[in-house]
């Protein structure tokens, strides 16, 4: 039996404030419903998970059997607060695993909008920004993009003017997160039961924006180098805060590498209009370099889409296909192995 802790809590919560949906329940059975609670995690160690259920919390172990789990996910568990079953997503936010790994990593799943959060001064990057919205694209999420440190820039209507003209119907916010009152425009995304995500790198002031809404220093903070306004990672996990509107805020480490994998229609949704131009060239496998009757090339020319923004859709759709066949090979290289250990095991036990 695994190490199982269960814990009275502060305050109780009932399910709809956890963020339980109409989805969830739908996947209850009537046994479900006898033997189990449901319990949301909220947090997540290397081998413990933290989650809550509407009366207490339960630290549950992770065991090797139990399918890849992350915060946000809705779990049931036993009157003893053992793992049952997972249940079904509405929503997940993954990236390629960083570094040499050949896997996905999950981010959070359940979440309802995500917080891009940039800084404007020497670290704000659009296309670090349209790599997040890819990823929030394909994940089903609204995305919100929060610039902050307004009160340390001579013209925050440049910065937010640069990130409107990605999409118009894009939601852009500039903050500054040290003021409490600056963040009122933030609110309508916090409302109960709203589960939101805050992803940016280090420095651009996640923690600080987090301890304002929650009301609470639940989160270390520190400064940027000034040289070059690089951040120092002060968030070291994924956990989840509640909001004294009632929504669900989860924090996460500095992002350094966002590599993306199983993106696509992600990408596509983020470059909507260079994916609609694509469909108009004369040839389906355009390149948009020099090929005859290219509407992609001819849009560049007329200044209705620029380089930059044409040179980023393409190495993302590059970097997307490059992971995309790494992760089914490895994929494909999993199945094989298990295919082999079923195999010896079944000729071991005929003899």
């Amino acid at each position: 039996m695994g190490l199982t802790k269960i814990m009275n809590t502060q305050f109780q919560l009932g399910l709809p404030q956890l963020g339980w949906r109409p989805i969830f329940q739908s996947q209850l059975s009537l046994q479900d419903l006898e033997s189990y609670h449901p319990a949301r995690v909220i947090a997540q160690h290397k081998s413990l998970l933290q989650v809550l259920t509407a009366e207490q919390t339960v630290a549950i172990e992770v065991r090797p059997d139990m399918p890849p789990i992350t915060v946000g996910d809705w779990l049931l568990v036993d009157e003893k607060g053992q793992f049952g079953r997972l249940l079904e997503r509405c929503t997940e936010l993954f990236r390629k695993a960083p570094g040499s790994n050949v896997a996905k990593q999950l981010i959070a799943a359940n979440v309802d909008t995500l917080f891009i959060v940039s800084s404007m001064n020497q670290d704000f990057s659009l296309n670090r920004i349209e790599r997040y919205l890819a990823i929030a694209n394909e994940s089903g999420c609204e995305p919100v993009v929060v610039l902050t440190k307004s009160d340390c820039c001579e013209s925050p209507e440049d910065y937010l003017s640069q990130v409107r003209q990605l999409d118009p119907f894009l939601a852009v916010e500039g903050v500054n997160a040290l003021d409490e009152s600056a963040l009122s425009q933030l609110l309508p995304w916090c409302k109960g039961g709203n589960t939101v995500v805050v992803l940016g790198s280090s420095g651009v002031g996640k923690s600080t924006l987090i301890n304002q809404l929650t009301r609470e220093d639940t989160q270390l903070t520190a400064g940027i180098r000034e040289d070059d306004s690089k951040g120092r990672h002060t968030t070291t996990g994924r956990s989840m805060h509640f909001m004294p509107q009632g929504g669900i805020i989860i924090d996460t480490p500095g992002v350094r590498e966002l590599q993306i994998a199983d993106c696509e229609s992600g990408i596509e949704s983020t470059f909507a209009d260079i994916s609609e131009l694509s469909r108009q060239c004369r040839f389906s496998d355009c390149l948009h370099d020099s090929e005859p009757g290219c509407a992609v090339r001819q849009a560049l020319e007329e200044g209705a889409i620029d380089l930059r923004r044409l040179n980023n859709y393409r190495k993302l759709l590059r970097e997307q296909a490059r992971n995309a066949r790494t992760l089914a090979e490895s994929r494909q290289n999993g199945k094989q192995f298990a295919r082999l250990v079923r195999a010896t095991m079944k000729d071991k036990h005929s003899r």
